[in-house]
């Protein structure tokens, strides 16, 4: 493989290029934006099914705190009501049951959850390989004096260290993106359930 200038190789300044040196901001970001698109277009049906259980996944996790209330409440309610002398006390059967539903809605949540991490983790892998076969590509169609240009360093960090930060934005990302707004909703939509005064008093607290 021909040396970049100075005959800088892969142990040279060039290859140590992202090890401690400051991320770059992509030149034409919009246009990165726009190609990495395209590569994901290829896999929207993955890509809507991901969404649906990132979705659902966070929805039921959402709900297990006011499930697991429904079961205070009762054993509340057990104890005053034997204080008072107007119930037999605590009904561990009832609250057995709410539990068994909250364990339930926790397990088919973790199950989403699995399910949309285990495609969104192969879409990402199919993405980064065409990447990487792209990139191969162009490599080889280069002209000589691109290499008088770019360190061997530089053009292995593309190859490498590039593309799997590509991979990760695309395996956590999207779906961080979607289980936060989801949760963010979800959760305003189940404080106002339980007491919109107070929602709208801790609203008002937050920091502008």
């Amino acid at each position: 493989m021909r040396r970049g200038p100075g005959g800088r190789g892969p142990g040279g300044p060039g290859g140590m290029h992202g090890m401690g040196a400051p991320v770059e901001k992509a030149k034409d970001f919009k246009g990165t934006v726009k190609k990495l698109l395209v590569y994901l277009g290829g896999y929207k049906i993955a890509v809507l099914f991901v969404m649906i259980f990132a979705v659902c996944s966070t929805v039921f996790a959402i709900v297990g705190p006011k499930i697991l209330g429904n079961a205070t409440t009762e054993l509340f309610n057990g104890i005053m009501g034997k204080i008072a002398g107007t119930s037999e006390g605590v009904d561990f059967t009832a609250i057995g049951s709410i539990l068994l539903r909250l364990i339930g809605l926790y397990l088919i949540s973790a199950l989403f959850q699995f399910i949309q991490g285990f495609i969104m983790t192969g879409v990402s892998n199919k993405i980064t390989y065409r990447l990487r076969k792209d990139i191969d590509e162009k490599i080889h169609n280069m002209p000589f004096s691109f290499y008088d240009r770019v360190t061997v360093g530089e053009v292995l960090s593309l190859i490498t260290n590039d593309v799997d930060v590509i991979n990760h934005s695309f395996n956590q990302s999207i779906t961080q993106i979607i289980t936060s707004v989801t949760m963010l909703i979800g959760i305003l939509v189940m404080m106002f359930s339980i007491s919109w005064q107070m929602t709208l008093i801790a609203i008002m607290t937050l920091p502008v």
